[in-house]
């Protein structure tokens, strides 16, 4: 069929039909493009890690220096991290020492923390701050669209076509993908399939693709969807090994970092994941400071899965470390009160932590101004104040490694954007197209680098 012939639903029929018989071959790049695309596509990933319940950054990154550290003993006579036994981040504030797996990270220059960062709305309920923060727009629940969403239709520097742009690990879509038709949800890539008998699973394929046809919206979603369900069975199922050693954790948030790694490497055209990890609402029997279930249940499992994450992505000695393009974000909807409960918990506060990530963050460093824990410097008398929007933080990491300059779009709301310096910024990488259609085509797995 001449090229001027074929559709782009027909083009990739026809490929997800050759996928298909491509038993044991290893895909790169499978993404279509239309020839009025910019020359080089951005194909950096964004990894937003999602704490449910507010974390205790507090605890997580104890101060250190006085006289914060006076008003922090005692408000937490209990629950307090003892300097002792603090990793040290700036002299200023300190890391608990559950989150050990993480420290080289950070001193390698890999991991940021962002202090006093978070919601500046006045809420103290987690339905409604992680709806304002997932949305984009602090303060209003009625939008339609996920932030991230937003950021992929607003973008111009990607492929008019991938198959699996944005992915929630796990059984549920983000609210941050709200109302896109492009994002798919998966807890394992071999789980990703068609529910029915197994000895009838490529008859049913076949029949869904004969029902399907004709230039339909519902028809091209549809076939949209099968073509990815075949494109994530040839590439991503199977065993999978993670690289240089890394042990993830055998719970959820573990295997769900695992299913993102194996998908990017699968290079499928993933650009966008979400993951969530709950446990977070600690109002009783938090832990003693140094032990206890923040401790052992929570920041230590979560620290050895994203320390393995990194670990399994990078490969400094070939072209595919992905490290390189990888920005991983790690935010909750806010923090808890200074002064501990009765019940040896805290409760719903205000101002909170993130992290930052990857391969081209300016790590090493604690961002954010510090508002202080005297009575007079606490929000509402009795939490952190926010001294640091997280949209900052989100938009830096949009504009400077996604290279999606419509930061109108993406948080309407939000004005006077200024960077933390968080990020280096990136460059493109895809080759200029050369046709009506360029396909990064399927290689060997003996030519693959891990």
């Amino acid at each position: 069929m001449p090229t001027s012939t074929l559709s782009r639903r027909q083009f990739l029929q026809g490929c997800s039909a050759a996928i298909a018989a491509m038993a044991g071959a290893r895909l790169t790049h499978v993404a279509f493009a239309d020839p009025n695309a910019p020359s080089a596509f951005n194909d950096e990933i964004l990894v937003v890690v999602f704490l449910r319940g507010g974390w205790d950054a507090l605890n997580v990154f104890p101060p250190l220096a006085d006289p914060d550290r006076g008003y922090y003993e005692t408000a937490r006579q209990y629950l307090k991290v003892p300097i002792a036994q603090a990793l040290s981040l700036n002299g200023q504030l300190g890391m608990h020492p559950s989150l050990a797996p993480l420290y080289p990270l950070y001193q390698a220059g890999r991991l940021a923390v962002v202090q006093a960062v978070g919601l500046d709305e006045d809420t103290r309920s987690h339905f409604d701050a992680m709806q304002y923060m997932e949305l984009g727009t602090p303060g209003i629940k009625t939008t339609g669209s996920g932030w991230i969403t937003r950021h992929l239709q607003s973008a111009t520097n990607l492929p008019s076509e991938i198959l699996l742009p944005a992915l929630s690990a796990g059984s549920s879509q983000a609210v941050s993908l709200l109302g896109s038709t492009e994002a798919a949800a998966m807890s394992s890539p071999s789980a990703f399939t068609i529910n029915g008998h197994w000895q009838w699973g490529a008859p049913q394929r076949t029949a869904l693709r004969g029902l399907y046809t004709g230039s339909h919206w519902l028809y091209e979603a549809a076939t949209r969807t099968l073509d990815t369900l075949d494109l994530v069975e040839s590439a991503a199922s199977g065993t999978y090994t993670p690289a240089n050693g890394a042990v993830y954790p055998n719970n959820s948030f573990g295997n769900n970092l695992k299913t993102i790694a194996q998908l990017i490497k699968a290079d499928l055209g993933l650009r966008v994941a979400t993951i969530d990890l709950g446990g977070w609402d600690t109002h009783e029997n938090q832990g003693d400071g140094s032990g206890g279930y923040l401790a052992t249940t929570q920041l230590q499992p979560m620290a050895q899965a994203l320390a393995a994450f990194y670990t399994d992505l990078s490969n400094f000695a070939c072209a595919q470390d992905y490290t390189r393009k990888l920005t991983l974000a790690v935010m909750s909807e806010f923090g808890r009160r200074l002064k501990e409960n009765a019940n040896h918990g805290t409760d719903h506060g205000h101002g909170n932590a993130m992290l930052v990530l990857g391969g081209n963050v300016n790590g090493g460093q604690v961002y954010g101004s510090w508002p202080g824990l005297h009575n007079d410097q606490l929000y509402d008398h009795t939490d952190l104040a926010v001294n640091t929007d997280y949209r900052r933080v989100l938009s830096e990491i949009v504009t400077k490694r996604l290279q999606n300059p419509n930061l109108d779009q993406v948080f309407p709301d939000y004005v006077g954007y200024t960077p933390l310096g968080l990020v280096k910024g990136a460059s493109g990488s895809a080759p200029p197209l050369d046709g009506p259609y360029r396909v990064f085509l399927p290689v060997a797995l003996n030519n693959y680098c891990e």
